[in-house]
């Protein structure tokens, strides 16, 4: 190796070394991607929610019912008293299933011929695939020791034993299971959280790097007037986005959009704050653009893989999930999917919204104090 080449390699360590933000960004995100990817990027999905209503409440219903509790695929967190309020637990995404037991289920299962219905939400394929086949396994176990029981105590031929137990499954919202329904509203929620945080970061950065932020500041112009006047450009291309997204969707995808699009666009408008103040704040952090963006990556990455936008919250360890409750994306995307697969309106996603606006509220608040700060 010449004395040039280890001149060039010696004086870029030193720069690195020196840089102990960027220096600490680049080892962490390694680390942070292994843990990501190691716990959160599975598709086996566990602890479904289900809402149970059981309008036989017998020694039979219960028993079925602790069979899917027994599994481990279904967590039984909800008892209803209606199909309606299967329908507001599965709009709002509280509820991911539901099973249905009639009323004379018990006598019809003595006769060898009971039913049982088990509803999915069909709006995320990944945890309705899932769940259909956990819902038959399961009742096709059940349904077979009910048999064995029938006939230690008949004393019947199994040959001549007819399963007494029948699931029917259905599927709401998307029938077919279509990834695309699931996947194009979470992409319309990572362009605008992307898009905001990442041009606002690197645009007010680029003008300290120029030069010319220090010409801004001398002029009339108020800290909140430059920070408006440079983040309104990104908002606006990153709506135009959404629309072309929505579209493109709708149109060639054949994503269905079942809610108001109004109600997208205004929720829409509450994640731009939460990327505008990403944006800002990675911008009173970097020297430069290349600071920024990393900075930037630094919140993307757990919001891309902890938000639902891959892989099933209910497939993450508990901590994960905690993790992933200050995420905004993630409120946005129950929102976004609820609002075009299932219609839902403002009554069945008012929490995911009103935190949603806290988020953006609370992050822009704070990214535009410590901005004007620094301008100071």
């Amino acid at each position: 190796m010449n004395s040039r080449l280890f001149s060039i390699i010696r004086k870029e360590f030193i720069q690195i070394i020196r840089d102990k933000r960027a220096l600490a960004i680049i080892l962490i995100i390694p680390i942070m991607q292994l843990f990501l990817l190691g716990y959160a990027a599975t598709n086996d999905v566990r602890n479904i929610p289900l809402a149970v209503y059981d309008q036989c409440r017998c020694a039979e219903s219960r028993s079925l019912l602790d069979a899917y509790r027994a599994a481990d695929y279904f967590q039984l967190a909800y008892s209803v008293s209606s199909e309606d309020e299967i329908r507001a637990l599965i709009e709002g995404g509280k509820a991911r299933a539901a099973i249905v037991i009639p009323p004379d289920y018990n006598t019809r299962l003595a006769k060898g011929d009971a039913q049982a219905a088990f509803i999915l939400d069909g709006s995320d394929p990944t945890s309705a695939s899932t769940a259909y086949s956990a819902a038959l396994l399961i009742g096709q176990a059940h349904s077979t020791n009910l048999m064995m029981e029938n006939l230690q105590r008949a004393g019947v031929n199994t040959d001549r034993l007819q399963q007494p137990l029948e699931i029917r499954t259905q599927v709401w919202y998307n029938p077919d299971l279509v990834s695309n329904y699931f996947m194009i509203p979470g992409v319309i929620g990572m362009i605008l959280f992307a898009i905001t945080s990442i041009l606002t970061a690197t645009s007010v950065v680029r003008e300290r790097e120029r030069g010319t932020i220090e010409q801004l500041i001398v002029t009339p112009i108020r800290p909140w007037e430059l920070v408006v006047g440079k983040v309104t450009p990104y908002v606006i291309l990153a709506l135009i986005n959404t629309f072309e997204v929505l579209a493109l969707g709708h149109w060639w995808f054949g994503v269905p959009i079942r809610g108001s699009l109004t109600l997208i666009v205004a929720t829409s408008g509450l994640l731009l704050l939460s990327g505008l103040g990403i944006g800002l704040f990675a911008s009173t952090m970097a020297n430069t653009q290349q600071e920024a963006m990393l900075t930037v990556w630094m919140t993307l990455l757990p919001s891309i893989f902890l938000s639902g936008f891959f892989f099933p919250l209910e497939a993450m360890p508990a901590v994960l999930r905690w993790f992933s409750a200050i995420i905004p994306l993630r409120y946005y995307l129950v929102i976004i999917r609820s609002v075009m697969l299932k219609g839902s309106g403002l009554s069945s996603i008012w929490m995911e919204t009103l935190a949603l606006f806290a988020f953006g509220v609370v992050i822009l608040v704070a990214a535009s104090l410590r901005f004007r700060k620094r301008l100071d």
